[in-house]
């Protein structure tokens, strides 16, 4: 299936299969994402962020949420 396909399908949904759509796409690609950080925090693509926001913390340049 293409892309268009998948476009024009996706807008022919009646409202409630589109709302269904939606929900299913934004766990579909939050899982993706999630996936995606675990994958680059082992690889170690993350370490200089992770310092850097421990660093910031170290100097008391944070503060609670």
């Amino acid at each position: 299936m293409t892309v268009e396909e998948l476009e024009r399908a996706v807008s022919e949904l009646p409202p409630e299969e589109l709302r269904r759509f939606r929900e299913w796409f934004a766990e579909f690609e939050a899982e993706r994402w999630d996936r995606q950080i675990e994958r680059d925090l082992r690889a170690g693509r993350l370490d200089s962020l992770v310092e850097e926001a421990r660093a910031e913390h170290r100097s008391g340049r944070t503060r609670p949420l």
